[in-house]
């Protein structure tokens, strides 16, 4: 059987949610469609192609209608809504970010966030700053959250499930960081 890029990358996200990150190889990959690796090379050039493109697909099936409003309302809505495209799938956290940081995808949040401190009126320089530290903090919050989960119910850990999450109180943290940095005259906004 023939199969296309999008059956390819559907089948490595149910893989990586099976699996793990680290198990997602071209060889099980080959082995689950029942082709040989070297046919998978025909839709990505590398592994990493590959897993751009499972990024993107987690970004994309997390899409969810984005509020209108205030900066930092639309700030905080791209954060959520990326941190529950992650948590959506094993090792979503460190998919997307890993792509991320290569360059390789990813980049809806990244240009998401810039647009809403862009129309806020924050300084170019200031806006690309604050979406990557806001993205770093979103990253970092969800694998930290995403392995304590999978240590759990693997038995790597013996600690209780948390209670709740701090996110969206780590999430203010830094937009109330990022707000004093506003233009004085655009506080208003």
């Amino acid at each position: 059987m023939r199969y296309q890029r999008q059956d390819v990358v559907e089948r490595a996200i149910d893989v990586l949610d099976r699996f793990g990150l680290a198990d997602l190889t071209m060889r099980r990959l080959g082995t689950e469609l029942g082709v040989q690796p070297s046919a998978l090379y025909h839709h990505f050039v590398n592994k990493q192609s590959l897993l751009a493109a499972v990024a993107d697909e987690l970004l994309r099936r997390g899409e969810r209608p984005l509020p209108g409003g205030p900066w930092d309302s639309r700030v905080a809505a791209v954060c959520a809504q990326l941190r529950d495209a992650m948590l959506a799938y094993r090792d979503g956290a460190d998919v997307v970010a890993t792509v991320h940081a290569f360059g390789l995808g990813a980049t809806a949040p990244y240009d998401a966030l810039v647009a809403a401190l862009g129309d806020a009126g924050f300084p170019a320089d200031l806006t690309r700053t604050a979406a990557r530290t806001l993205l770093h903090f979103v990253f970092g919050h969800t694998a930290d959250e995403q392995t304590h989960l999978q240590a759990g119910s693997d038995g790597a850990i013996t600690d209780d499930p948390r209670d709740a999450s701090d996110f969206e109180v780590g999430l203010s943290l830094v937009i109330d960081g990022i707000r004093l940095r506003q233009p004085t005259d655009l506080h208003q906004v």
